[in-house]
């Protein structure tokens, strides 16, 4: 077995254990809320509400800001759309039974989080441009990260490498526009 096998068979093997306890935990009424609401959030609703919020009282910088984290998450879905497809990684609700999510997945594959992608790319380029709201921000993004592994619609690994992938879109976007 090659260094490059071992890696991924020691992120599967690791992947497939949290994928475990996941579907079978019984979480609380307020985490399965709050799981589905943030979501249900990072659909992209949440994103248009932001930036309709940027552009009605984002300053001078409003433009360039909503150009950069648009651009950044454009990006990031063509990437996420062809990777989807290259890797052909089935989603843990496809392998095995969740004890309480009945979401049906966006697409097909696992690898790697849209949603991740998506949230960090978009947050992480706003908050450059506006770092006070950073805070809210990054709780934004990372609910709809951990929700998306609660809900065994993603492994920990298409979510950690979202939100790599969003967040240097994101740092390169912002470099682009300024």
């Amino acid at each position: 077995m090659t260094a490059h096998q071992s890696m991924l068979h020691f992120i599967a093997t690791r992947d497939h254990k949290l994928m475990h306890k996941v579907n079978k935990w019984p979480a609380p009424r307020w985490i399965r809320l709050w799981a589905i609401a943030a979501t249900r959030a990072g659909d992209g609703w949440i994103w248009y509400i932001a930036g309709l919020l940027v552009l009605l009282f984002g300053g001078d910088a409003r433009l360039t800001a909503i150009a950069s984290a648009g651009s950044a998450a454009l990006v990031g879905i063509g990437i996420f759309m062809s990777l989807k497809k290259l890797s052909g990684r089935r989603r843990p609700c496809e392998i095995e039974p969740h004890v309480w999510a009945t979401l049906l997945p966006p697409d097909q594959f696992s690898f790697p989080s849209g949603h991740t992608i998506t949230a960090f790319a978009v947050a992480i380029s706003l908050s450059e441009f506006y770092p006070v709201i950073l805070p809210a921000l990054l709780f934004c993004a990372l609910s709809i990260a951990i929700s998306r592994i609660l809900l065994g619609m993603h492994f920990l690994s298409d979510v950690l490498v979202g939100a790599l992938l969003g967040t240097g879109l994101a740092l390169t976007s912002h470099a682009v526009f300024t």
